[in-house]
């Protein structure tokens, strides 16, 4: 973070005075990757803490709303970049065309040092490591193509290329942030979690013996790695006990991903029908 955040400081301050786009969007670019990171680390540490009496699940959700915040900062950021490209575009006016190239190649060099900070050890097997190496070898891509354009423009004199590929950055931005941004919205909305299939866990249920029924299950996100799962077994035999509950909640956490299951047991009495059971009933 220390790293990417110095760097930006250096990269907008030259995209300034270079008067080039390219500089600039690549360091909105830094920029948000580098408030990603805080979001992520705050995120991480509030969802450690305990949970409350207010709180019940404790603070990981904070991860869902650290992500949503990050996605939705993305967009304001690619919006800005693109707003001022097109401008550009319209009144093409000169670059330092030196510093741009010699800016964006210690970019290269920092998203890169940054990358190789992911790999080797455990942090090789580490799904999240592995994200972030790749996001920082797409930033110094992204850097190498301000370099070629800063030498195109050196030796053609095509002025219009540095708004261009800020606007090329900002189609990049997006690309690698819709995923994130529709994801940390259905979450915020309790949708199940995408790796999760709420069909194969009904199914699972229903086919338990003694269950006649399975009705009321809501499956969410409690956080961006942790899933709840509540439901209605109908078994007219009466409650199985406790070895049954155990292995059910077991199941669920190690085959589908449910890290917190509760599940109510009903005998289907007609006298006393459950008012949820009804699928459009929540």
């Amino acid at each position: 973070m220390a790293l990417n955040l110095a760097f930006v400081a250096v990269e907008a301050g030259f995209g300034v005075m270079a008067n080039s786009m390219a500089l600039l969007a690549d360091a909105g670019h830094n920029l948000s990757d580098v408030l990603a990171l805080a979001l992520a680390w705050g995120a991480t540490l509030l969802s450690q803490r305990e949970p409350s009496h207010r709180f019940t699940y404790g603070l990981g959700s904070t991860s869902i709303l650290a992500a949503l915040i990050n996605a939705m900062s993305l967009m304001l950021v690619v919006g800005a970049i693109a707003w001022q490209a097109v401008l550009r575009l319209e009144h093409p006016s000169p670059v330092s065309e030196a510093t741009v190239i010699w800016v964006a190649a210690a970019g290269i060099v920092i998203n890169g040092a940054t990358a190789l900070l992911f790999l080797g050890g455990h942090q090789a097997h580490d799904l999240n490591a592995r994200g972030a190496f790749l996001h920082m070898v797409g930033d110094a891509l992204v850097s190498l193509g301000v370099v070629v354009a800063g030498i195109v423009i050196a030796y053609t004199g095509w002025l219009w290329l540095d708004p261009a590929v800020s606007l090329a950055i900002a189609v990049v931005i997006v690309a690698g942030t819709w995923g994130l941004l529709r994801d940390s919205l259905r979450l915020s909305l309790h949708a199940v979690p995408e790796h999760i299939d709420a069909a194969a866990i009904r199914d699972y249920l229903a086919a338990q013996e003694g269950v006649a029924e399975v009705h009321d299950l809501h499956i969410w996100g409690i956080s961006t790695t942790e899933a709840a799962l509540t439901g209605h077994l109908v078994m007219p035999r009466g409650h199985p006990g406790d070895e049954f509950l155990g292995r059910i909640c077991g199941e669920l956490r190690g085959r589908f991903g449910i890290g917190h299951a509760t599940l109510q047991i009903e005998t289907g009495d007609p006298r006393y029908a459950c008012p949820l059971a009804p699928e459009h009933v929540v």
